[in-house]
């Protein structure tokens, strides 16, 4: 008789007890739960670029005793940051590796002594202040920039201009109190620099310059005026209220060293402008020449100077509000230091100047570069960078006009301005954008693209180079010219001429490649221009191409080209105030 199957135990399911069941449970809820509850850093650790961050931080971390004298161990750790920041360029560890690997340059240095070391330590914190300008390290790499020159390059100028970027572009970064001790340190060590080198220089024999003339253009709200003179020259300016006891306005005076008037000028010059009554020059000592600007009312006044020829420049705006403080400041023929830089954290008015734009951009000055006697660039066969922004002026200016705005053109014709007045033209207009048109050139006929500039330190060799030639002074001046620009810069409108420049160059470039091939982007660059010195509103250079390169050099001259320049660059212009008014939505 064949037995029956047993039947399954109560006690047993799927060959498991009720017990074992529940606590294979309970361990799988606890390790649900452990791993939410995990560090951030061991989470984080978990994706991709965190476990390659993780990696290359216990690569460095092992950099102790015998191991750190070996510079293969070093370059081992810097490849692992370098491998997440190239793969994961968005991730939110592509700052940090990027910052490690910068500092982990740094400290080899200390052990290899060789430059290029430090130049790559440079080279890592400036991509992190270009590319995560926004990241809580691009403050903390600037303040390092200039920490390596100070500590390690052993050249306080650079240091300086270094600090004046984070004073500048990180106002409210943690790192900017620390930036501004070292330039109070800094500018005291320079100070003193300057004055020994001045009076090396300066000796018996000593050419006197002469004051050549003085030149000046008004509106009821802007004044700028001109000083020639026939060679740099030491000068101080300061502001002297009005004295009504003796009959005397408020004025602002600027003494002139080793100077004399000249004969042949007219030393009492008319203006009444209602900012200005006149300008004076006499002789007030036998080598200091005194140049007096009797003031009816005024709010501002900056003064700074430009090179070949030299000239010194006042302008003078109306502003409400208190009358302008006294201040006294003193420039010298090369590298002007001031002690310390101080920028107000609120931009003039109730509402920032950006928001004001824009709502209401409205009118637009374009400058076509060079003109009469300055041909600027030029190939032969007599194409002159002149003719053909010239060209390209006029198409533009028909473009906006037809988008509804005012436009005013610096030139009409073949006629020379100096820079000076190009962007005086621009304030007395009251413009509310202001751009400049240029054609590029290099000694390499292979070389192309486009690029866009706004005013600021240069950040490369050939920014630099480029200002130089559109400045039409050397390499030489435009690098004494950095270090006055901190000053400058305190009422230059950077971040809305930053914004505007982007906008332009990424329309601009787009709207070209969709017709023509091989369009390059040169990108957003930044460098000190004396056409955009002194401007009120954001304000642009744009370089449209290469004369010297076959290709762009045919494009350029060709309507169908600079049609779509001019479109690419209307469009940049709308996508600017569109982003502003995002940007200032709400209030």
């Amino acid at each position: 008789m064949k037995g029956k199957a047993p039947k399954p135990s109560s006690r047993h399911c799927g060959g498991f007890s009720p017990a074992a069941v529940l606590f294979i449970f309970f361990l799988l809820v606890c390790q649900f739960f452990s791993s939410s509850l995990l560090h951030p850093s061991e989470a984080a650790s978990r994706s991709k670029p965190g476990y390659l961050l993780a990696q290359a931080d216990s690569c460095r971390k092992s950099l102790t005793g015998k191991r750190k004298k070996f510079r293969h161990n070093w370059i081992r750790c810097i490849s692992k940051y370098e491998k997440l920041y190239k793969k994961y360029p968005h991730s939110k560890e592509a700052p940090w590796a990027l910052y490690r690997a910068a500092r982990l340059y740094m400290r080899l240095y200390v052990f290899s002594g060789l430059e290029k070391d430090l130049d790559m330590a440079i080279k890592l914190f400036q991509k992190v202040v270009e590319d995560y300008e926004d990241h809580r390290l691009a403050d903390d790499a600037q303040y390092r920039i200039g920490q390596i020159y100070l500590e390690y390059k052993k050249n306080p100028t650079k240091a300086y201009v270094e600090f004046v970027k984070l004073d500048l572009k990180f106002p409210n970064g943690d790192m900017r109190p620390k930036g501004k001790l070292m330039l109070e340190k800094l500018g005291g060590v320079l100070a003193k620099k300057e004055e020994a080198e001045r009076k090396r220089r300066t000796s018996s024999n000593e050419k006197t310059a002469s004051l050549k003339g003085i030149r000046h253009w008004s509106t009821p709200t802007y004044t700028r005026v001109v000083i020639d003179m026939d060679q740099p020259v030491e000068y101080r300016h300061d502001f002297l209220s009005s004295d009504p006891e003796y009959g005397k306005p408020a004025r602002i005076y600027l003494d002139i060293k080793n100077a004399r008037v000249s004969s042949e000028i007219d030393s009492k010059i008319p203006i009444g402008d209602g900012l200005l009554q006149r300008a004076r020059a006499a002789q007030y000592s036998k080598r200091v020449v005194r140049v007096v600007l009797d003031l009816e009312s005024i709010g501002s006044y900056k003064v700074f100077h430009l090179y070949e020829p030299y000239r010194i420049v006042v302008d003078v705006k109306k502003k409400k509000g208190p009358k302008v403080a006294s201040r006294t400041k003193v420039f010298r023929k090369r590298r002007p230091v001031n002690k310390g830089v101080k920028r107000s954290g609120k931009p003039d008015g109730s509402i920032s100047l950006a928001r004001q734009l824009g709502l209401n951009v409205k009118r637009v000055v374009i400058d076509p570069g060079h003109g009469g006697k300055d041909p600027g660039c030029y190939y032969r066969g007599g194409v002159k960078e002149k003719d053909i922004v010239l060209r390209l002026a006029k198409v533009l200016a028909k473009r906006l006009r037809a988008q509804g705005y005012d436009v005013y053109l610096t030139r009409t014709g073949d006629r020379f301005l100096s820079l000076e007045k190009r962007t005086a033209i621009a304030n007395m207009k009251k413009a509310d954008l202001f751009i400049s048109l240029h054609v590029n050139a290099h000694r390499n006929r292979r070389v192309q693209g486009i690029e866009t500039y706004f005013l600021n330190m240069a950040t490369d060799e050939r920014a630099m180079l480029v200002a130089a030639r559109e400045n039409a002074v050397s390499q030489k001046n435009i690098s004494d010219l950095q270090a006055i620009l901190n000053d400058l810069m305190l009422n230059t409108k950077i971040h809305e001429s930053s914004r505007l420049a982007h906008c332009i160059q990424r329309d601009m470039t787009s709207k070209l490649k969709r017709r023509y091939k091989y369009v390059r982007s040169l990108g957003v660059k930044q460098a000190p221009f004396y056409v955009l010195i002194g401007a009120q509103m954001p304000s642009v250079l744009i370089e449209t191409g290469f004369i010297t390169n076959p290709t762009e050099r045919k494009r350029l001259m060709s309507p169908t080209y600079q049609a779509l320049l001019a479109d690419g660059i209307c469009k940049g212009i709308r996508r600017y105030v569109e982003s502003i008014n995002m940007v200032y939505k709400g209030g």
